[in-house]
């Protein structure tokens, strides 16, 4: 997968939290879940944004870290909001909660990788 694949699927993951979002009821824990979950689930795309213009490695891992941090806050929210009937639509939470999940796993995975790196680039200077 290359870069502008993950951000689509960012935006496009983005775009389901907000589609979700959009679907609760108007209660008072609704509004407050809801708001949670357009913050941290909008985020990692943002985010991923300025980690492609990280001014070093260490802020490149930094950056990735904190889109790991709020793919993670999402997925909590959205178990929350699956087990508490706000009338949200269930499919569309099943299937952010899945990609929530496989996107962690990648950035995991790419947080490690870039880690290896800048370790190895340290150790030969």
């Amino acid at each position: 997968m290359n870069k502008r694949d993950l951000e689509e699927r960012l935006i496009n993951f983005a775009v389901l939290i907000i589609e979700i979002s959009e679907s609760m009821q108007s209660t008072r824990s609704a509004a407050h879940l809801s708001g949670q979950l357009i913050r941290s689930g909008t985020s990692p795309a943002l985010n991923y944004g300025e980690a492609q213009s990280a001014e070093s490695s260490k802020d490149f891992i930094h950056k990735i870290k904190i889109v790991l941090k709020e793919l993670r806050e999402t997925n909590v929210c959205l178990k929350i909001i699956s087990k508490v009937n706000h009338n949200a639509k269930h499919e569309a939470i099943a299937l952010a909660m899945n990609e929530s999940n496989e996107l962690i796993s990648i950035f995991v995975k790419s947080v490690v990788t870039a880690q290896k790196n800048l370790e190895n680039k340290i150790n030969k200077s």
